[in-house]
């Protein structure tokens, strides 16, 4: 019997769901507080006021001054002139994005000594270049700006269902020798974490090192706060990133979406989906049947994910115990890879502004010559990515984007929706999974390239969250990617036509104002 369906595991997770509500509460009544002190002193001193205003004001160009899409700024702008209290309270605890002095300063310093690690990797890239120029450029720019290089003796694995995904991992999981990283968004005390979490005590007890790493925001209502105190009561390394408690936290906003399995350095997995039962088609399917994906790497390219997993566990809080011997998880391993494709393990962080996961989804769409495929949860896009987008569909490129056809939040659904004609009245055709809720984030294109990951076409995942995904190019797994795309175009609905032509008055006026709030969520 599963944890979640115990006195005990209802427990853990009603006691998740309290605290969350009572942090919740907590961010609300201050920001009435500090709302109605600001009205208090406006009535009480008519100089406030105006001070109050040159205030608004000023932020306001600050907003504008700063280097961010106008689709983020212009809302923001809006509000803030419109409801000036309210709305630089608002944006000072969601919008404003930046994280403290200190966090960035800890991510520097980490990455200051891992990123150097990653090869360079310039004859991989030259044969690259050789044979599919556009896909280098992708490359190009990741190593660039990510700090991620190309690697050629990987094999890659793609499983186009979740719970085969799974299946693989723990098989792996228990030839573990030597350590086990593990990161992810969420974790649900559950059968299927059961599952994993007997491998990795049996792993301890072997002397094999064990880590693991989940989201505070992710996890709250399917773990309880004594999570990791069982998790090291068993041997198990645990930490969680940003945890989730009453107060103005302005590092709220920025939450750990990366899924990562790193075993031995040898043998990696990433994809789209956490752990948890909903996942894995255990138990009643709430939102239909739930279709996520995720590949498996072996080879040189696990260097990366192992350097993405150890960024994260060194530099989420100052007074932890952290690394200072790294060479003992970045070993070279003989292996010699039998679909030796171009992989580019990559991540992305809100701690700069390079938008790494939005330019390479541009990229691909930019260089597409026949096709450009993509499939997320959650459609809300910049401007500059509805321009791509279209631009490519309007130079003949097949362009296509899948969503889910069943929500699991209604709200960011029909914000999603309204994303819909901008990109259909330019070509771009959209389809809508009908079996339940799509969770993938993939793109394919010309069948050449491919990328799998954490990353979803909206604001919270392109500028707001810790991500990472898998570039690749010329390997099987291109082709089984495009062969699932594929296989979810035939039981997806094409409404393209519809959100052209057949929407009411009052559906395009609310779609119209869900766009414009898009930001603002």
């Amino acid at each position: 019997m599963s944890a979640a369906k115990t006195m005990e595991g209802e427990a853990h997770v009603k006691n998740g769901i309290i605290r969350m509500i009572l942090a919740v509460l907590s961010m609300v009544v201050n920001v009435i507080i500090v709302v109605l002190i600001a009205f208090y002193m406006r009535n009480v001193w008519a100089w406030f006021t105006t001070a109050f205003m040159i205030l608004g004001l000023c932020v306001v160009l600050y907003i504008y001054g700063r280097k961010q899409t106008a689709s983020i700024k212009m809302p923001w702008m809006l509000l803030i002139l419109l409801v000036p209290i309210a709305g630089l309270v608002f944006y000072l605890m969601v919008g404003h994005n930046r994280s403290t002095k200190k966090m960035r300063q800890r991510y520097k310093r980490i990455d200051d000594v891992l990123l150097p690690m990653l090869p360079d990797n310039e004859k991989e890239q030259a044969a690259l270049e050789k044979m599919h120029p556009y896909a280098a450029n992708i490359a190009r720019y990741l190593k660039k700006y990510s700090g991620y290089p190309v690697y050629h003796n990987t094999d890659i694995t793609y499983y186009n269902d979740a719970a085969d995904g799974l299946a693989a991992q723990k098989e792996d999981l228990r030839k573990a020798k030597d350590f086990i990283f593990m990161e992810y968004h969420a974790i649900e005390d559950a059968e299927s974490w059961h599952g994993i979490q007997d491998i990795l005590e049996e792993k301890v007890r072997e002397g094999v090192e064990v880590r693991v790493f989940y989201d505070d925001m992710g996890s709250i209502g399917f773990i309880s706060t004594d999570f990791v105190k069982r998790l090291e009561a068993k041997g198990i390394s645990a930490r969680v990133f940003n945890p989730f408690a009453p107060g103005l936290n302005l590092f709220l906003n920025n939450r750990d979406h990366r899924k990562i399995t790193v075993i031995d350095g040898k043998v990696g997995f990433t994809g789209g989906y956490n752990l948890a039962n909903e996942y894995f088609h255990v138990g009643e399917p709430p939102y239909g049947f739930w279709k996520d994906t995720g590949v498996r790497l072996e080879g040189d390219a696990v260097r990366s994910l192992t350097i993405t997993f150890l960024e994260m566990w060194n530099a989420i809080k100052g007074n932890d115990i952290d690394d200072t011997d790294f060479d003992r998880y970045l070993r070279t391993y003989d292996h010699e890879a039998k679909d030796p494709g171009f992989i580019t393990p990559y991540a992305d962080s809100p701690m700069d502004n390079i938008h790494v996961g939005e330019d390479v989804y541009m990229c691909i769409a930019n260089s597409a010559r026949d096709y450009a495929w993509f499939v997320t949860p959650y459609l809300i896009i910049t401007e500059e990515m509805i321009s791509a987008l279209s631009l490519a569909a309007r130079r003949g490129v097949d362009v296509r984007i899948i969503t889910p056809g069943v929500p699991d939040k209604k709200l960011v659904y029909n914000v999603t929706r309204s994303f819909y004609n901008a990109l259909a009245i330019n070509g771009v055709k959209i389809y809508e999974y009908t079996p339940g809720f799509c969770h993938c984030k993939m793109s394919v294109s010309d069948d050449v390239m491919a990328t799998c990951g954490t990353i979803n076409m909206d604001y919270r995942s392109l500028y707001h969250h810790f991500e990472n995904g898998c570039f690749m190019a010329d390997c099987q797994a291109v082709n089984d990617i495009k062969r699932d795309f594929e296989e979810m175009f035939s039981v997806s609905e094409d409404v393209s036509e519809y959100y052209i032509s057949g929407r009411g008055k009052f559906l395009r006026f609310s779609q119209m104002l869900l766009r414009l709030a898009a930001p603002l969520l």
